[in-house]
């Protein structure tokens, strides 16, 4: 496995296709952050509207993941990554032209879709590399990728710096993020002609209806039913604090709220519409064809808290350093950073873990408790500490926060094949609606040494308790460590194959 990385054939090829793709996505996805206190100085925003910007930038997110896991599994991830990474040229270009605040907060609600981008190679990643090897693939796809935030906050400036000479001296941030998604826009063409569903002689399986997640028993259903509340709730979260700054009027807010629950009503209908047969009775699956629901939840909840975790720490570390260390802005950013960092060895090293210590349910488990019992230690931090103690907890943190992001993408793809893209789109949605619920609990916490305590040791109790459930209710996926996933025979792709394929593509655009 290792060796065939640095080749750039067969499946390898088709794995640095697609973490690059992912990469830039997360390019464009972050390229806000790097520039807010330009972009509030050049347009005269408020601190509100900056912070509003910021929950825009997440808000479309969570519906989007979903949805594109659906499209995933009817037209296959190569087409719909390539779709994704084209149409995020349009949104950044009306960001980077924005004039005023409402233009910018339509921009950057459009470009949250950008961030969906990940569900497309953990399906495509799935289809190309065997079980046994699922958990290294689907972590360097994750890592790798997610490395993207990382390198827009360094290179953006540099590049904004650089141009600066094309507005008078001033920092051209606008050029920079629009440069963000015309690479992704020409990217995006250039996978289309270069990736592949499936190696050659695979068929790629698709559910046979579409809309609502299938599932195999009634008890299922309604856990589905049940689980799907919180994708929903979270939007109202956000519908509510965007309507605390004054962005929403009271009536607008309740127009908001009848709307979600309509949302709701209809993906209850379109999930019950797909599963109808089974409902009343008319179709049964056969025991090798059902899978257990309750287990896609549980990875829900294991997202929640390592993913939404990560987003909501990403956003504070910087002041928490800040004000625990009386540091400057610059270096408790610094230090802040090696947090991301950690994302190009740890994501990858938690699917490595999972495929060789030969139980992916214990990988999750023990990850997600050192991951708890990391934060409660990261909750006695105080001024008292000394500073590379504390850089060193925060790696560790971070190690244990990000591998159980890896471990929890080694199950994912093994959970029923022909539906991997919508459970993905659930799962890693849950991974928005912590982070979204965390960040909400912080803005209710006093400042200081108090509201940092409650913060982490609620990160770390809620780990806690979803490590308990890891421990008895996950069960290890059936073919964990097989060689081939169920139905498929090993078969190598040619050069002419390729060609051939190559030649359709282009008849195709």
């Amino acid at each position: 496995m290792f060796r065939g990385l640095f080749s750039f054939n067969g499946r390898y090829r088709i794995l640095h296709l697609t973490w690059f793709a992912f990469f830039l996505s997360f390019v464009v996805w972050f390229n806000f952050a790097p520039f807010q206190t330009a972009i509030k100085e050049a347009l005269s925003l408020t601190e509100g509207q900056v912070r509003t910007i910021a929950i825009c930038n997440v808000a479309l997110t969570v519906p989007a993941r979903i949805i594109i896991g659906m499209v995933l599994d009817k037209y296959g991830p190569r087409i719909t990554y390539s779709i994704l990474l084209m149409y995020a040229a349009i949104p950044c270009l009306a960001f980077a032209s924005a004039q005023n605040f409402s233009q910018l907060v339509i921009s950057r609600l459009a470009l949250s879709i950008v961030g969906a981008g990940f569900v497309i190679g953990i399906r495509m990643v799935a289809e190309w590399f065997p079980p046994k090897e699922i958990g290294i693939a689907e972590g360097i796809y994750g890592g790798w990728g997610n490395f993207g935030s990382a390198a827009a906050a360094f290179t953006l400036p540099s590049l904004a710096a650089a141009t600066a000479f094309f507005t008078v001296g001033q920092l051209n941030w606008r050029l920079a993020i629009a440069l963000t998604g015309i690479i992704a826009a020409i990217y995006g063409v250039v996978y289309f002609f270069n990736a592949e569903d499936t190696p050659s002689g695979k068929v790629y399986q698709r559910p046979s209806r579409h809309g609502g997640i299938e599932v195999t028993t009634k008890k299922s259903f309604w856990l589905l039913m049940l689980t799907n509340i919180p994708l929903v709730g979270i939007l109202a979260v956000l519908a509510w604090r965007i309507s605390k700054i004054g962005l929403l009027s009271p009536t607008q807010l309740f127009i908001v709220y009848l709307l979600l629950i309509g949302l709701y009503l209809f993906q209850a209908y379109k999930c019950w519409d797909v599963n109808q047969e089974l409902m009343i009775g008319k179709k049964q699956y056969a025991a090798k064809d059902r899978y257990q629901f309750s287990q896609v939840a549980i990875l829900e909840l294991t997202y929640f808290v390592n993913f939404g975790s990560e987003l909501a720490v990403v956003s504070m570390l910087p002041a928490f350093f800040e004000s625990t260390f009386s540091l400057s802005k610059v270096l408790a950013g610094m230090i802040a950073a090696s947090y991301a960092f950690m994302n190009l060895v740890a994501r990858p090293g938690g699917g490595w873990v999972s495929d060789t210590v030969g139980s992916r349910k214990w990988t999750m488990t023990i990850l997600t408790g050192g991951m708890g019992i990391a934060y409660l230690f990261m909750s006695g931090v105080s001024s008292n500490w000394w500073l590379a103690i504390a850089i060193l907890l925060t790696m560790a943190c971070s190690f244990f926060v990000q591998a159980g992001e890896g471990s929890t993408y080694a199950i994912v793809p093994l959970v029923k094949r022909r539906i991997t893209g919508q459970i993905a789109g659930n799962v890693g949605a849950y991974g928005n609606v912590g982070a979204v619920a965390y960040l909400t609990l912080y803005s209710f916490l006093p400042a200081g040494d108090v509201g940092n305590q409650i913060f982490f040791q609620t990160l770390g109790v809620s780990a806690l308790v979803v490590t308990f459930l890891c421990a008895f209710l996950l069960k290890e996926p059936q073919g964990s460590f097989a060689e081939h996933h169920e139905g498929d025979e090993p078969e190598l792709i040619n050069e002419p194959q390729r060609t051939q394929r190559t030649q359709r593509r282009k008849e195709e655009f």
